[in-house]
């Protein structure tokens, strides 16, 4: 049986590690080796994380929706959607690569965003059911969310290595901006959940706690 550091008067310091005695003084939680506050629990972490995953989900349509590409030519100007891209790269042969960036771009971030969605319910719901299944899930959330980033290097190479007419520019567009949003408010979003929620046994009392 698994026993919390809590409950034995044990906190362990996120900058360092080290586990720290409960300190019997008020006011005096800071980490006998580097000087952090030491925090039973992340403060206020499933009002944060929802609060960035909320703006995560709102920012993942426009993301896909709108240009993430544009050209512009003395012909007019083009643009492109990331599926418009994937559907060009198919059309043309690269079908590697197309699916390389479906899965990064499309897959990978609803699947993350779904996940941590799923992972804040359980904890707000006080579920104590397959939490091993559930911390593995987190990990996993972490591990996969480098692979987000990926259609934008190579929209970058792609760029300097598709031969546009002489006075052509390319620029991102508002799709890539709101793209790049959608990765950063959901890596916060990662980091600002506290996976210790998932041990407790009510997220009463124990969500906000210090």
């Amino acid at each position: 049986m698994s026993v919390a550091a809590s409950s034995v008067g044990l906190l362990g310091c996120r900058a360092c590690g080290l586990l720290n005695r409960v300190p019997t003084t008020p006011g005096a939680r800071a980490c006998t080796r580097c000087g952090s506050v030491l925090h039973a629990r992340k403060p206020d972490s499933l009002r944060r994380t929802w609060v960035l995953l909320i703006a995560a989900y709102l920012l993942y349509l426009p993301a896909n929706l709108m240009p993430i590409l544009e050209i512009g030519s003395v012909g007019g100007e083009e643009s492109d959607t990331i599926m418009s891209g994937v559907i060009k790269l198919w059309v043309a042969g690269w079908r590697p690569l197309a699916l390389v960036i479906l899965i990064a771009s499309v897959v990978i971030p609803l699947v993350k965003l779904t996940a941590l969605a799923y992972l804040l319910q359980t904890v707000r719901d006080g579920s104590s059911a397959r939490r091993r299944d559930r911390a593995r899930l987190y990990r996993l959330i972490g591990m996969v969310g480098k692979w987000s980033m990926v259609d934008i290097y190579v929209g970058a190479l792609l760029v300097g290595l598709v031969q546009f007419p002489p006075v052509a520019t390319t620029a991102p567009g508002p799709g890539a901006v709101a793209f790049g949003a959608v990765v950063v408010l959901t890596m916060f979003a990662s980091q600002t959940f506290d996976p210790r929620l998932l041990w407790d046994d009510g997220v009463s009392g124990s969500a906000h706690r210090g």
